[in-house]
């Protein structure tokens, strides 16, 4: 399953840099003048999971397979890139087919780094969005209400559609109203199911619809303050949910990428951080977008798979292989700190911590599996 990430903002925020760090090498242009990225660099990054590793080593294989995330660095936007000012279609056209926007906002401080717009991240984060809401605009005015005799599901698509346009029209970003009860009703959305507004979004590549995250890009002396309390803070300032805000400083990402393991952990430890910003971002993304990753673990190969939360067994077996969800028997199934304690199915097996499962099963975040497939 991918996982599309659009790293966005206004021009010189640090989104390059970001992309950079996340890649370990310099294939982004970071250059300091706008539309440094001219066509969007995409990069394919492993989520971080300690799992793995020690699975590997009981089941005695080298080959290791981490679930990834798709990055895509995209050229910065500019106030009237609805319209098509700057690379606004270009960006307009990438952004839509990323399934999560992840906000890259400047709050440091360089004179020798033009400051293209506006002045702090709430106002970074106002400008892009605008320009979303103003192109859902444009994509919403668009459609045509339906003539003659229409079927239910055509009269609640236009209702929809409807509805949508009023929130646009109010400068409101789409997901932020399906995300209350309270904000649907007054909308008159609370009366359709969450997969039917979804699929009229979808369908329609609405970009204020999507997912959000946010990167807070400091300076270097900023992370010498407690990170927790400068996340809520930053947060606040963004009124924003602090899970879905990731504070770092993205020219010390670029340097830690590059360090052996041994020298990032000291320098994050000199730092005063448990981990990289980079990892805490990947990490987000995936709980945002309520992503699980599934294990399996034999001779050949280790190896962490995408689901999204809830699925049935039937559904994940899919993601191996598309004929395994047709053919599916049963599952193994084994709990991830079980699997290590006693050293594998065969351990398991013995003391009886080793259960088969139907087609049905709703996979866990530990689960250790073996699908049983049928011809």
């Amino acid at each position: 399953m991918s996982l599309q990430v659009g790293i966005v903002g206004l021009p010189n925020v640090g989104k390059s840099t970001l992309f950079n760090a996340l890649l370990k090498e310099q294939q982004a242009l970071a250059a300091n003048y706008p539309f440094a990225t001219i066509e969007p660099n995409v990069g394919i990054v492993p989520v971080p999971d300690v799992r793995l590793d020690k699975l590997a080593e009981v089941v005695k294989t080298t080959v290791i397979k981490p679930a990834t995330v798709e990055f895509v660095d995209i050229a910065g936007l500019v106030k009237g890139a609805s319209t098509g000012e700057g690379l606004g279609n270009k960006f307009l056209a990438h952004i839509r087919e990323s399934a999560i926007i992840c906000h890259v906002l400047r709050d440091f401080s360089d004179e020798n780094v033009i400051r293209e717009g506006a002045v702090t991240p709430k106002d970074d984060l106002h400008t892009v969005r605008l320009e979303l809401q103003l192109a859902d605009l444009a994509t919403v005015e668009k459609q045509q209400e339906p003539k003659g005799t229409v079927d239910r599901a055509g009269k609640e698509r236009w209702q929809i559609i409807s509805a949508l346009k009023k929130i646009l029209i109010d400068a409101r970003s789409i997901n932020e109203i399906l995300a209350s009860e309270d904000k649907k009703a007054s909308y008159g959305l609370s009366q359709f199911t969450p997969e039917t507004i979804a699929k009229v979004t979808h369908e329609l590549s609405l970009l204020t619809a999507k997912e959000e995250i946010f990167v807070v890009n400091v300076d270097e002396a900023s992370l010498g303050r407690d990170l927790a309390e400068l996340t809520a803070e930053q947060a606040t300032l963004l009124g924003e949910d602090a899970n879905r805000v990731i504070v770092m400083c993205n020219q010390i990402e670029s340097e830690l990428a590059v360090l052996t393991d041994e020298d990032r952990f000291a320098y994050l430890k000199d730092l005063g951080l448990d981990s990289a910003g980079l990892d805490r971002l990947i990490i987000t993304a995936y709980d945002v977008l309520k992503l699980r990753s599934f294990l399996t673990a034999g001779e050949k190969e280790v190896r962490a798979w995408t689901i999204p939360q809830g699925t049935p067994a039937r559904k994940a077996a899919g993601v191996i292989h598309t004929d395994f969800e047709k053919n599916m028997i049963s599952v193994r199934v084994a709990e991830y700190a079980d699997f290590i304690a006693h050293n594998g199915w065969k351990g398991l097996k013995e003391i009886g911590k080793m259960r088969t499962e139907g087609r049905d099963y709703i996979m866990q975040e530990n689960d250790v599996v073996e699908f049983l497939i049928g011809k």
